[in-house]
């Protein structure tokens, strides 16, 4: 049986789509809208999720995976408590593969929270 891998990506702030993430875009995908992690971002596309995730010390490495909307078997969103602070969003990958995407606590949290969640829905359910 194959390994269940567990990535988390904390996001915290919509930001315009980074240069370095642009150039690895598609011509047949539209990109939707980026956020900003602490030292990454994701983009949202009208196909996948792309993050790109700053590695070492120096952030200069870094790694970007691609998650295609097709490939999302479950998701569940859980908001926050009077006293949590950050609410998430679980996807369950085909193969097992488990991606959270924490949100912050602030004033935005909520609106930035479903604005990827319907993001999500829409590309899969189809």
């Amino acid at each position: 049986m194959a390994d269940v891998i567990s990535n988390v990506y904390t996001f915290y702030n919509e930001v315009s789509i980074p240069d370095n993430m642009r150039r690895l875009l598609t011509d047949t995908e539209t990109p939707l809208f980026a956020v900003k992690t602490f030292r990454d971002t994701a983009v949202f596309t009208d196909k996948r999720i792309l993050i790109g995730d700053k590695q070492g010390i120096t952030g200069k490495k870094i790694e970007y995976a691609t998650i295609p909307y097709k490939s999302i078997i479950t998701y569940a969103i859980e908001t926050a408590g009077t006293f949590d602070l950050d609410a998430e969003i679980k996807l369950t990958l085909s193969g097992g593969i488990r991606i959270e995407l924490q949100f912050l606590k602030d004033k935005n949290m909520n609106q930035l929270l479903f604005r990827v969640y319907d993001t999500i829905t829409k590309f899969v359910i189809v």
